[in-house]
């Protein structure tokens, strides 16, 4: 039985999920992967050996007893890191978005990471992280990506709640904003937007670089890379913050 500090990644057969898993297991954490598909952590477990697969749905409340009981199989190691990295549908834009699919991005992302926390709470000690993947649109409203930006604004305004709530403790929280991340995901919303503006996706995609101070889309390996930082125990400073990941895209101020 490992007695090596857990890192719990959910989204972990993702395409940010898998470098995450592979930073975190390269720093010497034992990974609990959580992820829905048995199949899809059957294959991240055979390109990262070692890791823990949690078949379980984050949306569903059962997964808080599902990780639960991932981490007690591990005995008796404290939690260093929780990483809530499930994604949302992209459903497209605020004027015709199913309202039921801003409830369930809300869910995902929101309601995920609070279960998230629950399912490890006992675990974790002085320096644990709990870290939420937000994005850009979170904080940039765009009128074609509903889902992400009400799901991702919601889950800043959890994290910093969490920031008091386990403060106290050493425990801390924090928000990664990527911009636009270079994956099919990113492909999916930019179809959706040419959808509404009569473009194609590589136009999209060339317009949605431009955007950025240099012309760059975020990879998932530089979020991989910003997550491993917060392993730092300089990170405390950052406790309830977002480290904005999105390439030169912002212009307001904070």
């Amino acid at each position: 039985m490992s007695t090596r500090e857990l890192a719990v990644v959910v989204g972990s057969t993702g395409a940010m999920g898998r470098l995450i898993t592979r930073r975190l297991d390269a720093a010497g954490l034992q990974v609990i992967a959580v992820a829905r598909s048995a199949d899809a952590l059957a294959s991240l477990a055979a390109e990262v050996p070692g890791i823990r697969p949690c078949a379980t749905d984050i949306a569903d409340d059962r997964a808080i007893e599902a990780i639960r009981r991932a981490v007690q199989a591990c005995g008796a190691a404290p939690v260093r890191m929780v990483v809530q990295g499930a994604g949302v549908a992209t459903a497209g834009g605020v004027l015709d978005v199913p309202l039921a699919a801003l409830s369930d991005a809300v869910d995902i992302k929101v309601g995920g990471l609070l279960r998230l926390v629950r399912a490890v709470d006992d675990r974790l000690v002085r320096g644990s992280r709990l870290v939420a993947i937000g994005g850009h649109y979170g904080f940039e409203p765009s009128a074609y990506a509903a889902t992400a930006g009400v799901a991702n604004a919601a889950l800043a305004n959890v994290v910093r709640q969490l920031s008091w709530a386990c403060g106290s403790r050493g425990v801390t929280s924090h928000l990664i904003a990527p911009g636009p991340a270079d994956t099919e995901r990113l492909r999916r919303v930019a179809t959706a937007r040419g959808e509404r503006d009569g473009l194609d996706t590589e136009a999209v995609l060339d317009a949605m670089r431009a955007e950025s101070a240099i012309g760059a889309f975020t990879t998932p390996e530089q979020i991989a890379w910003a997550i491993g930082l917060l392993l730092d125990p300089h990170a405390d400073a950052l406790a309830g913050g977002t480290l904005f990941m999105d390439a030169g895209r912002r212009k307001g101020l904070p």
